[in-house]
């Protein structure tokens, strides 16, 4: 794997840290400054466990201090002490990245959001919050007022910033996009690694630098994001016989309008280690869907026309749906069979060969979420070891699979890196945010 781990540590405080414990505790307040080690572990993982690789090559780092300010002037003082000493940064959310994200190469100061929370304000079209306000609350405030978001991850709980710094589609990426399309992000605060750190805005284009760049570009202390005229779902639950009949369903559900907020199809096998439920019946390919109300006896129509069957229509399932897709898949897989391993994909390779695509690792299963005039998704598989994952990845790229690799710490999966590179270089000049993430730039 490329890129260079840190070495392993947990023990005392490095010189530049134990300073910047002393400068936090007058910055914030002594109740604001975590160094007991149990906190500082656990602001030092996320759910890169997901990665049978990442799992043991990314560093066992510690962070030296935990700092979690609760508004945005106190955010800019901690950075700014931070800096001061030349401390490393490593901005967190809620620690529900699968990559790495929030793992600290560097050990240094963890930027805790928790306490920074508040939803500042909303409108028509969009909501304004805190850095770590969640999804879920975010989805509350904008159904109080008729609205709801456009687009949002499948853990509720992740926080705004986190997600936006960390993430790249969700639910309503299917009619919106990904994070960087769409205008979603409509404006993002940001607070850039100097000594005296002043706050900023960006908007329009301007925001993507920011995005999925794990912090490494400048640390998001709030965000205006887009909402949408609110719907009433309901959950759509059907099984086939065969995979290609399930996705020419899914395809066709896809562009029901008004459009649906997910679309997921899933091998029989794979279904088989979500929690049993009659809603996926075994040895049937699983077609999950979230659509509007009144959409729903013509999306049962297009399951009958496709050769499916609908197993149930339920408004109270949304939430099942949402816990079926995405990377939700890998996380129930594994908890029933630890040994799999995951690669995202995309493209429409799987309906032209799916077996072949299968074939390209040992066990190797289907799942699929439909975005916006694309298909994305996930194939697992049983891990051997990293040379048959690599040299599999090769395979499903000469079989035209899209394959973004989520056995890596470092940015760059998901197109260049230009903009984040000419980012860090001017909002964090000594290296501090995240080091170990941005790759070199040649």
């Amino acid at each position: 794997m490329s890129g260079s781990v840190a070495a392993r540590r947990t023990g005392a405080l490095e010189r530049g840290a134990a300073g910047l414990v002393a400068d936090l505790g007058a910055l914030l307040g002594s109740g604001a400054v975590q160094v007991d080690l149990p906190s500082r572990r656990t602001a030092s993982k996320d759910h890169a466990w997901l990665s049978p690789i990442l799992e043991r090559t990314l560093p066992a780092t510690v962070v030296d201090v935990v700092a979690s300010p609760a508004d945005g002037e106190e955010l800019a003082r901690a950075v700014g002490a931070a800096c001061r000493r030349r401390v490393p940064v490593q901005p967190r959310g809620k620690g529900t990245g699968n990559y790495g994200q929030s793992v600290p190469f560097a050990a240094g100061m963890a930027l805790s959001t928790d306490r920074y929370a508040t939803i500042r304000d909303l409108g028509l079209g969009w909501v304004e919050a805190d850095a770590g306000a969640s999804f879920a609350r975010l989805e509350a405030a904008a159904r109080a007022t008729g609205q709801e978001l456009a687009m949002f991850p499948t853990t509720m709980r992740s926080s705004l910033a986190g997600f936006l710094a960390g993430g790249a589609g969700g639910i309503g990426s299917l009619e919106h996009g990904l994070l960087w399309e769409g205008g979603f992000v409509q404006e993002l605060e940001i607070v850039p690694c100097w000594e005296q750190p002043e706050p900023f805005t960006v908007a329009g284009d301007e925001v993507a630098p920011f995005l999925h760049a794990y912090g490494t570009t400048g640390v998001i202390s709030g965000a205006r994001v887009r909402l949408v005229p609110a719907r009433r779902w309901t959950a759509l639950f059907a099984s086939f016989g065969r995979y290609l009949d399930a996705m020419a369903a899914a395809g066709a559900l896809a562009l029901l309008e008004p459009r649906p907020r997910a679309v997921s199809v899933t091998d029989a096998a794979l279904a088989q280690t979500f929690p049993a439920d009659e809603r996926w019946p075994a040895g049937q390919v699983s077609v999950r869907a979230i659509v509007e109300e009144g959409t729903a006896a013509d999306a049962a129509a297009l399951v009958g026309d496709a050769g499916g069957a609908v197993q149930a229509v339920r408004p109270d399932g949304v939430a099942t749906v949402v816990s079926t897709s995405f990377n939700h898949v890998t996380l129930r897989a594994k908890q029933q069979r630890p040994g799999l391993c995951h690669l995202q994909i995309a493209g429409d390779a799987p309906l032209r060969h799916p077996e072949q695509v299968r074939a390209a690792l040992p066990g190797a299963m289907l799942h699929h979420d439909l975005f916006a005039g694309r298909i994305g998704g996930l194939l697992l598989s049983d891990f051997v070891d990293e040379d048959t994952l690599r040299n599999g990845m090769a395979r499903l790229r000469e079989l035209g699979v899209i394959v973004v690799d989520p056995h890596t710490w470092l940015l760059g999966g998901h197109g260049g890196l230009d903009a984040q590179w000419e980012a860090s270089a001017r909002f964090d000049p000594y290296g501090l945010y995240n080091p170990g993430k941005l790759p070199p730039r040649p």
